[in-house]
């Protein structure tokens, strides 16, 4: 009997930018099928999510930001109907269930965030925190040092210790509703990666260390299986060495660090579904 073939999708359309980097990150970490699809054929029915194991939502600005990021195609995936009449928020919620994957990027992240599918820390599908405007009240575009939770259950960040990757947003600030959902994050290990300094020892929340005034400096974290995991920097846009700023100035190793998140996933899924 051959291998698993691992079915990785990834979102397109109303402002997704990065699909194409994503895609690659794909490829690159050994997915089989790759599949860039535009929103409304899921919505149409004419691809099926269920088809898939492995779902990419990239960076960009979905419907220009309008309501604040991501709310507005939050609300079309909740309420919007396919031809046979489920909703897709229905949809991810049982591809979740399944035991399938999904990772959310910059965009991606507050779209997971807004549709309650993270950190859902009760099982309940709720939004419980929001990503909003940057404390510098600019957008961001510079490359951060990540600290990475080793007893978090992310599938994603399994067997790393420290990140460096690119943030471009101008909504990046994370805050959770309220202390009791902070402290379910904290207790459960619920966040998986956030902002540092080159040592990487324990989270920064000095500017520009911490790009955007992020609470406890999260920039990334997992629901409760470890399997849906969103971040604010881009994994997809450090898979080789001349994707760092200074790669004519150091030795650095040929596959950019961004490249493990996607190993991650594509191993999981291999050896468990």
């Amino acid at each position: 009997m051959g291998a698993k073939k691992v079915k990785a999708l990834v979102i397109t359309g109303n402002g997704t930018n990065c699909e194409m980097e994503t895609a690659q990150a794909c490829k690159l970490a050994g997915a089989d099928v790759v599949d860039i699809v535009h929103i409304y054929k899921l919505l149409s029915g004419e691809k099926r999510l269920s088809d898939y194991q492995f779902l990419n939502l990239p960076g960009g600005f979905l419907d220009g930001d309008d309501l604040g990021s991501a709310k507005a195609n939050a609300t079309r995936l909740r309420y919007a109907r396919t031809p046979q009449g489920e909703s897709l928020f229905n949809q991810l919620c049982r591809f979740v269930r399944d035991g399938n994957l999904i990772m959310g990027i910059c965009n991606g992240f507050q779209l997971l965030v807004k549709l309650g599918l993270i950190p859902a820390c009760d099982g309940a599908v709720v939004q419980e925190l929001t990503l909003t405007f940057n404390d510098s009240g600019t957008f961001e575009d510079r490359w951060v040092y990540l600290k990475v939770n080793e007893d978090s259950p992310c599938v994603f960040t399994k067997g790393l210790k420290n990140l460096y990757l690119p943030v471009r947003h101008g909504e990046g600030k994370f805050i959770p509703n309220n202390s009791g959902i902070l402290k379910q994050l904290e207790d459960k290990g619920l966040i998986a990666v956030q902002y540092s300094n080159a040592e990487c020892i324990s989270p920064v929340m000095e500017y520009p260390l911490n790009p955007n005034g992020s609470v406890e400096a999260i920039a990334g974290i997992c629901d409760v299986t470890g399997r849906v995991f969103g971040m604010m920097p881009h994994a997809e846009a450090y898979l080789h060495y001349t994707n760092h700023p200074r790669w004519t100035r150091e030795e650095l190793p040929e596959e950019g660090q961004g490249l493990a998140l996607f190993r991650n996933a594509v191993e999981y899924i291999r050896n468990n579904l």
